[in-house]
Order: structure tokens, then C-alpha cells, then sequence
């Protein structure tokens, strides 16, 4: 580590160094957009998801009905922006739904 942190640190302060540090943010942007897509979606859309990958600023969702894929490219918008207020953050830019 670059950085050494005095004694009064936090353990949140602490684990957000050692992700700054060792470059780890994407790692957790993936599993973060992850947990976001199944909290929010729920268990009817969750069960036709295959994958969901998080690529840059791009989120890639594979689905295996084709009714639920054209239904929900209607409210791509509406779905970056759900996760993005979920995560507190701008990660996700654009879906692709495949």
C-alpha cells in the first residue's frame, strides 16, 4: 500500500483505500449491478435471466424470453437510471439485452 492510515480510521475507510489501491473498483461495480439488476427486477424477471455482465459503463443482460427482452427494451432508460439511484452512483450508461 501506498498510503499508510493513521489509527482512527474506520474499517469502511480502510476497505475503500485498499479497493482504490489495488484498482478493484470494476470488480465490485460488476458484483454490485449484479445484486442491483436481481433486488430490482425481481422474481418474474429473475427467472428468465440468464447473465448479467457489466462491461465498462455498459450493462450486458442475456434473457431467454423473447416477449421479456422486447418488453423491457421499451424502459431502458427508466432501468439505468433504477440502478444507478439502487447503487448511489452513475455506473451503468446503457443496457444491452440479449
Amino acid at each position: 500500500m501506498a498510503k499508510r492510515l493513521n489509527n482512527q480510521s474506520t474499517v469502511g475507510d480502510v476497505l475503500k483505500q485498499i479497493i482504490q489501491v489495488n484498482k478493484l473498483q470494476p470488480g465490485m461495480d460488476q458484483i454490485d449491478v449484479k445484486e442491483a439488476w436481481k433486488n430490482l427486477m425481481g422474481n418474474g424477471v429473475n427467472y428468465y435471466t440468464k447473465n448479467v455482465v457489466l462491461k465498462g459503463t455498459t450493462l450486458y443482460v442475456e434473457l431467454s424470453s423473447a416477449v421479456l427482452r422486447e418488453e423491457l427494451s421499451h424502459g431502458k432508460t427508466k432501468i439505468v437510471t433504477m440502478i444507478n439511484e439502487e447503487l448511489r452512483r452513475d455506473v451503468v450508461k446503457d443496457v444491452v439485452l440479449r
